[in-house]
């Protein structure tokens, strides 16, 4: 047995067609399908919702329910606002900066560039409030990426022991962190 790949990730939104509108405008998705119902058809529980699906590439899909009759969505307290946030790969650094001046000039407040070696991000918030992340691969992804892999199980069992970050790709973030 074996995972193929994300059939698709779903997320709470605020407004089904605002969500629509501004992921198509400022991230260029497609709007794919939206599923109605009166009903949960998983548990059978009556509770109207709107389903919809938009095209984040590549067979990758990303789905929002709007749900009218439940309190107010907000997001979890005991989590930093930094953590739970969906990334999606953009081509190339000029694509990045490209979409930074796109979301920039549309009123979206975005974060960085920021370096983490092997990829290039830049962070936002969509208009339910979830933090997005566009990421570009660094020219030497390919390098970076087998140093990492060498170390990640040395790293992951230290970690378990101790609960502090190991040191073993202490590079991979040292450009970016010098200036703290």
């Amino acid at each position: 047995m074996k995972i193929e790949q994300i059939h698709h990730v779903a997320y709470r939104c605020k407004d089904a067609k605002q969500t629509v509108e501004w992921y198509n405008k400022m991230l260029n998705m497609d709007f794919v399908l939206a599923i109605a119902e009166d009903h949960v058809p998983s548990t059978h529980e009556p509770d109207p919702y709107m389903h919809i699906f938009m095209d984040a590439g590549n067979g990758n899909i990303l789905a929002f329910f709007e749900l009218p009759t439940k309190p107010e969505m907000d997001r979890d307290r005991n989590t930093p606002i930094w953590v739970q946030h969906i990334a999606f790969k953009v081509k190339d650094r000029d694509t990045l900066l490209q979409y930074k001046d796109h979301l920039e000039t549309n009123g979206v407040e975005v974060l960085g560039v920021t370096d983490h070696s092997i990829f290039h991000s830049i962070y936002f918030f969509d208009p339910n409030g979830h933090r997005v992340e566009l990421a570009c691969p660094d020219p030497k992804e390919d390098a970076l990426l087998k140093q990492l892999n060498a170390v990640k199980w040395e790293m992951l069992d230290e970690w378990a022991k101790t609960k502090k970050a190991p040191k073993h790709a202490d590079w991979l973030h040292a450009k970016e962190l010098s200036e703290i």
